[in-house]
C-alpha cells in the first residue's frame, strides 16, 4: 500500500516539479521595438500580399497600429502572436485628412510594416528567438506627437496628440516585457527600428528634427531602463516624389545623429518600390525590413 501511495504522489508531483524547472530556465529572446508613423504601420502594403513563411511562427510580434491619437479605434494584438500581418482596426470614418483619420490600414484585410522583412531575416541568422514590439501611428511627428516631454492639455488638438505616441510606447513596452517574462523569457531590448521623418518635413519642424529625435531616444532608452539600445533609423527618401524640399532636411538629420553615435544607424531606402507619393507597397515594405535587419546584424 504505501508503494501505491509513493506512486501516486510523484505522479502528481513530478509535473509540478519539471514545470517549475523550465520556468526557472528562462530563456533568452532578443526584443526590437518597431515605431514611427505610416511606413512603419504598413498602410499599404496589404495583408494579401504578404505569403505566411515557417519561420514566421518562431517569431513573437506585440503590436498596436492606426491614426492618432492612440484610442479604441487602433488594431491591437492584445498579447503576443506569431508574425503576421495585422488587421484592420475599428477605423475612424469617413477618412479625414484634416483630423489625421486615415482609416487605419489602406486595405480591408488590414497589412503589415517592416517587421516582417526584419524580423525574417534577424531569425534567421540569430540562434536566439527574436520578438518585436510594433507600435506606429500614421501621419505622426516628432515634435509633437512622440515628444517625451509633452504634458497633455485640456484643448485637444487632433493636429497633434500631445506626446501620446510616445507615452503609449512607453506603456505597450512595459505590458510587453511583462507578457514574455510571465512565458519564461528574459528579453533584452536589441534595437528600436524607426521608420519616421515625413510628418516633420516642413519649414516648422525640419529645423528642429535632429534635437527632437536626439531627446526622444535619450529619453525612450532611460524610460525602459535600455541605455545600450540601439537605434536604426530611415525615411522614405522618395516621399512626394521629389516635390517636398525639407525631407532632403530630415534626411541629413537622420545621418548626422548617426555619425555622431555608434548605437545609431542610418539606413537609406532610396529604390524601395512604392505604392504613392507616401507610401511603400507590399514589395517595397519588405524589402525596407530587410534593409533594416542587415544593417543592424552588420553592427553584431
Amino acid at each position: 500500500m504505501r508503494g501505491f501511495f509513493l506512486i501516486a504522489l510523484l505522479a502528481t508531483t513530478f509535473p509540478r516539479l519539471l514545470f517549475a524547472a523550465e520556468a526557472n530556465a528562462a530563456e533568452p529572446i532578443d526584443m526590437f521595438i518597431v515605431a514611427g508613423q505610416s511606413n512603419a504601420v504598413g498602410v499599404d502594403a496589404p495583408a494579401s500580399e504578404l505569403t505566411k513563411q515557417p519561420i514566421d511562427d518562431s517569431i513573437l510580434i506585440w503590436w498596436r497600429t492606426g491614426d492618432p491619437p492612440p484610442d479604441k479605434h487602433d488594431s491591437i494584438s492584445d498579447g503576443w502572436q506569431t508574425l503576421r500581418a495585422q488587421p484592420k482596426g475599428d477605423p475612424i470614418l469617413p477618412r479625414d485628412n484634416k483630423t489625421r483619420q486615415w482609416g487605419n490600414y489602406a486595405q480591408a484585410d488590414g497589412g503589415f510594416g517592416p517587421e516582417i522583412g526584419f524580423a525574417r531575416t534577424v531569425a534567421a541568422k540569430r540562434p536566439t528567438p527574436v520578438a518585436i514590439i510594433k507600435v506606429a501611428f500614421s501621419g505622426t511627428h516628432v515634435e509633437g506627437d512622440w515628444d517625451p516631454q509633452a504634458e497633455p492639455t485640456n484643448e485637444f488638438d487632433w493636429r497633434d496628440s500631445q506626446g501620446a505616441c510616445y507615452r503609449q510606447l512607453i506603456d505597450e513596452y512595459g505590458r510587453a516585457i511583462e507578457g514574455l517574462q510571465s512565458r519564461g523569457f528574459t528579453p533584452t531590448a536589441r534595437a528600436m527600428i524607426w521608420v519616421q521623418g515625413e510628418s516633420d518635413a516642413n519649414s516648422t519642424m525640419a529645423p528642429r528634427y535632429e534635437a527632437n529625435l536626439r531627446e526622444m531616444v535619450g529619453a525612450l532608452r532611460s524610460d525602459i531602463a535600455t541605455p545600450g539600445m540601439m537605434l536604426v533609423l530611415g525615411v522614405n527618401t522618395e516621399f512626394s516624389r521629389g516635390k517636398n524640399k525639407f525631407v532632403p532636411k530630415i534626411v541629413a538629420s537622420q545621418k548626422k545623429l548617426a555619425t555622431q553615435e555608434e548605437s545609431i544607424i542610418y539606413v537609406d531606402t532610396e529604390g524601395a518600390t512604392t505604392f504613392n507619393a507616401a507610401h511603400f507597397d507590399a514589395a517595397g515594405t519588405i524589402d525596407v525590413g530587410e534593409r533594416f535587419a542587415k544593417a543592424w546584424l552588420s553592427s553584431q
